[in-house]
């Protein structure tokens, strides 16, 4: 343990831009509690002896983020719920010192919809989720956990979205990308997974207006806060969830673990996080 307490990171490549440090330090600043949490930019080719070696950096555990998702599994014991979703976002040194896995990019999700449409699951018969990365693998499973009957799986390249077929099975169709507005008119619930809409991408083409008017749209993209598509979902009236609350909620657990502490996620840590965002969430 360092002179500061205990620590953790966040490990990715690159890892300037995460919000994390922000959220996790304040908590440990909120809760009085000696540690600190930092960035650490590591490429693939030593992620490996990077988090092999987390104890004797000081670290108790770190956050994983793109490109090592996937490779954390290979380098950890990962539970149950980082096996089926095939990805780990969060890592830890348990008692005997090993380092275990786990993906709370799940939970993450879900209490962000359950935070922001109560009740969103009772009669979810139909949702659409675009993309096959690790935060759709996170956000099918998600989904599954919660009965939803018919996922249907759009991404611009299909043998992705057909692979994410193969491991979640039956619930799970996968349309073809140009069919995307024909698979809103029965859709309860539609999820953006991919970086369309984010700051300097393009923007997302969906037809909002073909959604019922019961629908939810979330989006994981949180710069800029409020998406193309979130602003055309409000418009409608429909009920949203922005991505920056997936970030807060996601990281409820792995604090948990790290600093021993069941930490809130609350309106006065959100406005923290979109302050330094700026005014444009950028």
């Amino acid at each position: 343990m360092s002179e500061t307490g205990r620590a953790a990171c966040i490990i990715g490549w690159p890892v300037d831009h995460s919000r994390s440090p922000i959220i996790h330090n304040y908590w440990l600043k909120f809760y009085g509690i000696a540690g600190v949490y930092r960035r650490e930019a590591v490429e693939p080719k030593h992620f490996e002896s990077f988090v092999q070696s987390l104890a004797a950096r000081g670290y108790v555990g770190a956050n994983v983020t793109i490109p090592h998702k996937e490779a954390a599994l290979d380098f950890a014991l990962p539970d149950d719920r980082a096996e089926a979703v095939g990805a780990a976002n969060t890592l830890w040194l348990d008692n005997e010192g090993f380092l275990r896995a786990t993906n709370t990019d799940v939970e993450g999700f879900l209490d962000n919809l359950d935070a922001c449409a109560p009740g969103f699951d009772r009669g979810l018969d139909h949702a659409v989720v675009l993309g096959a990365g690790g935060a759709a693998r996170a956000v099918v499973y998600g989904l599954i956990t919660r009965d939803v009957a018919r996922i249907t799986l759009l991404n611009r390249t299909e043998h992705r979205a057909a692979a994410l077929r193969l491991r979640f099975g039956q619930r799970v169709e996968v349309a073809p990308w140009d069919a995307l507005n024909e698979v809103l008119d029965a859709a309860s619930l539609l999820v953006n997974t991919t970086t369309l809409g984010m700051a300097g991408q393009p923007e997302l083409a969906v037809d909002i207006g073909r959604l019922p008017g019961h629908a939810i749209v979330a989006d994981l993209v949180y710069v800029p806060l409020i998406t193309p598509l979130l602003r055309a979902a409000k418009a409608r009236g429909l009920a949203t969830a922005d991505g920056l609350g997936m970030l807060l909620h996601q990281a409820v657990r792995g604090f948990t673990l790290w600093f021993g502490k069941k930490p809130e996620v609350t309106a006065e840590l959100r406005a923290a996080v979109e302050a330094d965002l700026g005014p444009s969430g950028a």
